[in-house]
């Protein structure tokens, strides 16, 4: 294989080709470092770089997964890499070195994957754009001048630009989802507890935490997920169990599925011309597919989400830096948080027990309603974002006061939130473009546990509407 085919290939492709004794794991890892280096600086994508461990891994005898000999990257946040750093995109924590994988690491090492960096995410993942004092911008290669969304911008920069096939990313809000559809990538939330990180994951006891990839093809989404979504010995909350392999799931039809979706938007959520054309273009493709697509708004009350979510959230964060203090062993000083991040820091350091059991009660009662949505409903269609990806500084955690900052992600990411809260599986798929060449990506939500639902129609539509032979102006 020549190099310059690299950035053809999935992941499960360049596994192929190892497994043939076409191409050696040491040069794919050469061949992605290789991207970065020659994107990095433009894209500020990868923030460490492990080039060295990684030539050894590859060099050695790696696990017969299904990914074996493929170039992965992890999110600096959510999951620990031994030996390297975690940062969570901030400076107070920029000599944390993590003393072991965590399980969920572990599983990716598992499935054979060689993991060549971290990269970049914002500040303890609270904005919905890879932006940061101390990382820095990151960039989307579809247009340098547009936010690639967030937390998981980093890896879904890399991905979008063809450094590798695939990336570790997490969701607490949309973080996979709307870095997905920002760099027209395919990003899976899946179900609570579907991919246990234990005993390491303290960050999951809040329930809206999940971790996976962000791909480019519906199959590597799937193969990961077989790889790493298992339950896990001991582990408190296992997610149900999945009937087959996903990879199987892929292989068979979606049937007659009935579908809602929101064909006005609602008069308190604006929505882009573009993107409500593209949501309508998706409700006409499956109705056209032959499923069973029925007019009906997700009637739930978001106002009463974000104001129930508010103090369980900040206490949640506040617990989880508390952890950080005690590695660090100090207070962070002034300089060393963002104005956001000291915001919701100090929020949650003055929040009550009663309004923490408050918040999290309504929580409880709002879910049954968005469940009850699902009872004679297979999937919920709706747009990821209410816009294509952000020009740079629109969301600046730095540059814009926190209350206006949180008023923008309010108006540009309204629909993920949910689905975190119900801890129901969630996907973006890549299936439209903007008129400035921007992806616009669609999002399908099933019922609890029913990731198979997802990853067929997903297939079904990856045939149908194709979106692998498009690429950015950064790539390969």
């Amino acid at each position: 294989m020549a190099f310059a085919e690299y950035a053809e290939f999935d992941g499960l492709g360049l596994a192929a080709l190892v497994r043939k004794g076409e191409v050696t794991a040491a040069e794919l890892v050469e061949a992605a470092i290789e991207r970065i280096e020659r994107h990095n600086g433009s894209l500020n994508a990868v923030v460490f770089k492990a080039y060295d461990e990684a030539r050894k891994t590859a060099a050695a005898t790696l696990p017969d997964g299904p990914f074996r000999g493929v170039p992965f990257l992890v999110k600096d946040h959510d999951v620990a890499v031994g030996g390297w750093p975690t940062t969570h995109g901030s400076r107070f924590l920029r000599n944390n070195i993590e003393p072991r994988d965590s399980g969920l690491v572990t599983r990716f090492r598992e499935s054979g994957v060689v993991l060549v960096g971290k990269t970049n995410a914002p500040e303890y993942g609270i904005t919905g754009t890879t932006e940061g004092a101390f990382l820095g911008t990151c960039r989307n290669p579809w247009n340098l001048g547009h936010s690639t969304g967030g937390s998981s911008g980093g890896s879904s920069a890399a991905v979008a630009a063809g450094i590798v096939p695939m990336a570790h990313a997490a969701d607490g809000l949309g973080s996979i989802r709307i870095p997905a559809a920002c760099c027209g990538l395919v990003g899976l939330k899946v179900t609570r507890d579907r991919n246990p990180d234990l005993p390491d994951g303290y960050d999951y006891a809040f329930d809206l935490v999940v971790s996976h990839i962000v791909s480019r093809t519906v199959r590597d989404t799937a193969a990961m997920l077989d790889a790493v979504g298992k339950p896990e010995p001991a582990s408190p909350y296992p997610a149900p169990p999945k009937e087959r392999p996903y990879m199987q799931e892929i292989e068979r039809s979606p049937g007659r599925l009935r579908i809602a979706w929101p064909a006005e938007p609602s008069a308190n959520r604006p929505v882009d011309p573009q993107v409500q054309a593209a949501l309508a273009e998706t409700a006409a493709l499956l109705k056209a597919l032959g499923h069973e697509v029925i007019d009906r708004p997700l009637e739930i009350d978001y106002r009463a989400l974000n104001a129930a979510s508010g103090a369980p959230s900040a206490a949640n964060f506040a617990a989880g830096m508390r952890r950080m203090i005690n590695i660090v062993g100090r207070e962070p000083e002034q300089d060393e948080l963002e104005f956001l991040t000291w915001a919701n820091l100090r929020a949650g350091r003055n929040v009550t027990g009663e309004q923490v059991m408050w918040g999290l009660q309504e929580i409880r009662m709002l879910n049954r309603r968005t469940l009850s949505f699902f009872e004679d409903i297979d999937v919920y269609l709706s747009p990821v974002m209410t816009a294509p990806a952000p020009p740079i500084g629109y969301l600046d955690p730095v540059a814009v006061r926190a209350r206006e900052v949180n008023q923008r992600q309010g108006r540009l990411y309204p629909y993920t939130a949910p689905f975190n809260y119900s801890g129901q599986p969630s996907l973006s798929l890549p299936l439209h473009m903007s008129a400035e060449g921007l992806p616009i990506g669609m999002m399908f939500t099933a019922r609890y546990a029913d990731e198979a639902t997802l990853l067929r129609l997903a297939a079904q539509l990856e045939k149908e509407a194709p979106w692998n032979d498009r690429r950015p102006p950064v790539w390969g």
